[in-house]
């Protein structure tokens, strides 16, 4: 089984080194970055399931970090961690998609906690989006169920030339293809 990958952001040295070993032994895989700037660097070319991230840091902060990690990639599971309590930066961080806001110094076990819960929601999330873009086609006569606007399981029935024809601007023309017709000239020889 796949080890989450988790990337932590702070500007102070020590804090880095203190999650990086906490995550790791909770059997998390870790990259730390001590910058906004890094940490995106390593997002663009490392796909990370989630970012633990100062708030306020030299340069790029965490709420910025946030939103372009969020651009990066949409699924990726965050939490922001603060040693102010900035009710505006909490709503900011929360509207643009975090996870988690957490005060620091935070307890090492509500961190790991959280983040668990966090893995959780994200990988739940995951299967829903998957399984929401699995075509339901009937094994019998082949309608596919259109869903699209309605809730998933709730769509209208339809024959797949109608349901390709509503969703694409494909045409068509029926016609039999050289295996069907001669499996059909052999059954009427019988």
């Amino acid at each position: 089984m796949r080890k989450n990958k988790i990337l932590v952001v702070d500007d102070e040295e020590s804090i880095l080194k203190a999650m990086k070993k906490d995550f790791e032994q909770e059997g998390y895989e870790v990259m730390t970055a001590s910058c906004g700037e890094e940490a995106l660097e390593m997002n663009k070319s490392q796909q990370f399931d989630m970012i633990v991230t100062d708030l306020s840091m030299p340069g790029m902060d965490g709420i910025k970090v946030l939103a372009e990690a969020k651009k990066q990639n949409p699924d990726i599971g965050s939490i922001i961690l603060t040693g102010y309590g900035d009710m505006t930066s909490a709503i900011e961080a929360l509207r643009l998609g975090a996870d988690d806001y957490l005060l620091k110094p935070c307890d090492t076990e509500e961190l790991l906690l959280r983040t668990s819960r966090c893995l959780k929601n994200r990988e739940a999330h995951q299967k829903v989006k998957f399984y929401e873009n699995i075509l339901p086609v009937c094994s019998y006569c082949k309608s596919i169920r259109d869903d699209k606007g309605v809730e998933p399981g709730k769509g209208r029935w339809m024959r797949m030339e109608e349901y390709i024809s509503a969703h694409s601007e494909v045409q068509f023309s029926h016609g039999v293809c050289p295996e069907c017709y001669e499996k059909e000239m052999e059954s009427l020889d019988q």
